[in-house]
């Protein structure tokens, strides 16, 4: 058994391609060894800037094709497929024969046993592979036909400590590999994996890219605590990082304080986003003026904490400038200027989106009961700090200035907040909104934006979602459910419908309202999975109840999901299912029509009168909850699964087909009784049985 390794050299990757790389490369190796049945021990792939290597180890030194039968074109195909069959298995038309399957006759041949050396098996085919590796985006260089990351410089390929020699375009393999990415005439020659990467470690280059980033993560968290200061490490950040670095030294550099009275965010963006640095934190989580630099060399005269200290400073200065600018330019005055600044193509301008929000923050206001005014107020100025100069320099920070511009202008702290808030929640792991004015801005947002987008036919489609629409309703749903709200979604979109139509727009209502409504509930049947329900709870909650009903959904869902595999969640489904595969199987066998009551007069035994007694307490509950509005999911489950005993009483003891027509039909109908009494909750007919 034998390892086979590759490098792949050429200047610097960009980090967003390293990842993608590093996956395809693997992924084609794989396949390849795959559709051969050669198997192998272990696998990897690792990056540096430069530097893609591939590495497999327990190769067999020779691949035996086993003896076969292939099958080839059906006999009534066309000739062509007869030939490309014959040409591409490389046979003659006397080696083929017919044969009958089950899906007709077709041509065979039998493959003899081929045995070949792997060696050779690799470097024929190495080249086939490098030319499938998907790269995001790819540049082609002097007069070359090779499109690749960047470009290419050399190709190092062994095999049992052999040189692997093939020509990959203008490229030929060899077994050696430049040590400096700068000057290429240092160079040496590799054997095997294992002193390929020793060498590089002695010389402080850390090749496995997992192996660097758990050293990048130790060494910033070993910094900051040596001064004591707190680190958030951005795990996006450090990824991306760790693919631009070959040598990680972490630098410890600062800000002039100064920079301090900037509000935080801008801060950070400045820093994470932009520079690519780690902020610091103090024991009160405010944020320091020191920072964390992952560079990739010593820094023993201090150059490049200097540059970078002096390149912060620069960009810094210029968030203040527009600071202090922007934060006293009136909001109210600037509303105006947001005719100018284009929403989406057929759906107006910014400010006619805020004067459909206006109107239709108010409706959401009155569900919600909280003041009418401040919705109002709120949604006119969320959106004028697109116009500022900070969100043009930091686009992320849209509706955050918005609050802290709000907030130095002394408006009132909700709708400072709300302003603030009412782009999130904008993801699943992202922060929701819980103060009624953010919940109620961000719902209006999200709803003006998602019945516009599908009133000009912009929905999403299976693969594609370019508008991010399948967020905005994700939002939706996080909003009510984690809110504990509940709305009356088609009313809302059909009021927003009314206030495009007002404004011009011309939208087919009726579908509009059918296809976000179920791309709604689809997003919810999303949020339900992600939650880890399980799907057949998932379906009988969305059979029950309709877009107007979100959080019921998925609080009845969730409560049942957590008791299933208990005592508990099984006295409930066994009690239903077994009542209503009976009455479905009676009423199926027999003409009977079933009214949609049961006659306790003509009960003959205890265990009737037992079971419908339980009936009408349950109902009686039910009735209850229907009237105050307000239902503890867990404890209706308890009661519906008290049902049990009467139940199985009932059945190990009374014959349902008794001779009586009259009596075998109040059975059923008492029957009936119970599965409308439990479908009260939800549609238990879903749900599998346990």
């Amino acid at each position: 058994m034998s390892e086979f390794f590759l490098e792949i050299f050429s200047e610097e990757i960009p980090a967003n391609l390293q990842k993608s790389a590093r996956q395809s490369l693997l992924e084609n190796f794989i396949k390849l060894f795959e559709n051969k049945n050669i198997s192998f021990k272990k696998s990897f792939t690792y990056s540096v800037p430069n530097r893609l290597v591939i590495f497999f180890e327990g190769l067999p030194n020779q691949i035996i094709e086993k003896k076969d039968e292939v099958r080839g074109p059906n006999i009534k195909a066309p000739d062509k497929a007869i030939e490309g069959f014959l040409r591409s298995n490389n046979i003659t038309k006397e080696q083929i024969f017919k044969k009958e399957t089950e899906k007709g006759e077709f041509y065979f041949y039998n493959k003899p046993e081929k045995k070949f050396q792997t060696h050779d098996f690799l470097r024929d085919n190495i080249p086939l592979v490098l030319n499938n590796i998907q790269w995001k985006k790819s540049m082609r260089w002097a007069e070359y036909d090779l499109n690749w990351g960047r470009p290419l410089k050399s190709i190092l390929a062994t095999f049992k400590n052999k040189t692997l020699e093939f020509k990959f375009h203008h490229i030929e393999s060899s077994n050696f590999t430049f040590l400096d990415k700068e000057f290429e005439d240092k160079k040496r020659a590799f054997k095997n994996f294992k002193s390929y990467k020793n060498y590089f470690k002695k010389n402080g280059i850390i090749i496995d890219h997992n192996a660097r980033k758990d050293f990048i993560r130790s060494e910033l968290l070993k910094q900051s605590n040596k001064k004591n200061l707190k680190i958030e490490i951005d795990e996006k950040l450090l990824q991306e990082v760790t693919d631009l670095v070959e040598q990680p030294k972490i630098l410890s550099c600062k800000f002039d304080r100064k920079f301090l009275k900037i509000p935080k965010e801008i801060l950070i963006i400045t820093m994470q986003h932009h520079q690519k640095y780690f902020p610091t934190f103090d024991n009160k989580n405010n944020i320091s003026n020191e920072f964390l630099v992952v560079a990739n060399n010593d820094d023993k005269k201090g150059f490049i904490k200097l540059g970078n200290e002096r390149v912060v400073e620069a960009r810094l200065n210029d968030a203040e400038f527009f600071w202090n600018k922007n934060k006293s330019q009136n909001l109210v005055k600037q509303i105006s200027q947001l005719k100018n600044v284009n929403y989406f193509k057929g759906l107006g301008s910014y400010f006619d989106k805020i004067q459909r929000m206006r109107k239709l923050g108010a409706i959401v206001s009155d569900q919600l009961l909280i003041s009418k005014e401040k919705i109002e107020l709120s949604s006119s100025i969320c959106k004028v700090d697109l116009t500022s100069d900070l969100v043009g320099e930091f686009p992320e920070l849209q509706g955050i200035m918005g609050g802290y511009f709000a907030e130095e202008q002394g408006f009132e702290k909700d709708v400072a907040l709300a302003v603030r808030e009412h782009y999130l929640p904008n993801g699943l792991e992202s922060k929701t909104p819980k103060k009624p004015f953010s919940l109620a801005l961000s719902l209006t947002d999200k709803l003006d934006t998602l019945v516009g987008f599908f009133g000009i036919k912009l929905k999403p489609s299976s693969s594609k979602d370019p508008f991010a629409l399948r967020r905005a309703a994700l939002g939706i749903i996080r909003l009510i459910v984690e809110n504990n709200k509940e709305f009356k979604i088609k009313d809302l979109i059909n009021y927003s419908l009314l206030l495009y139509q007002d404004q011009g727009f011309k939208f087919e209502s009726k579908i509009v309202l059918k296809e976000l409504t179920e791309f709604l509930l689809e997003r919810l049947k999303y949020y339900m999975k992600e939650k880890n329900i399980r799907g057949d709870i998932i379906n009988s909650g969305l059979a029950s109840f309709g877009v107007d009903s979100l959080n019921k959904i998925f609080r009845k869902s969730y409560a049942i999901n957590k008791i299933i595999n208990i005592d508990l969640g099984q006295d409930v489904i066994s009690s239903y299912k077994r009542t209503s595969n009976i009455l479905d199987s009676e009423t199926k066998s027999q003409e009977i029509e079933l009214s949609e009551t049961t006659d306790p007069g003509i009960f003959k035994s205890e265990y009737e009168k037992n079971l419908y007694k339980k009936i009408k307490e349950l109902r009686k509950y039910f009735l209850n909850i229907s009237r105050d509005d307000e239902e503890n999911y867990d404890e209706t489950l308890k009661n519906l699964a008290s049902a049990k005993k009467p139940v199985f009483e009932f059945f190990d003891n009374i014959i349902v087909n008794d001779q009586d027509i009259t009596i075998r039909k109040n059975r059923l109908e008492l029957l009936q009784m119970l599965c409308k009494t439990f479908e009260n909750y939800i549609n238990f007919s879903k749900i599998e049985s346990i």
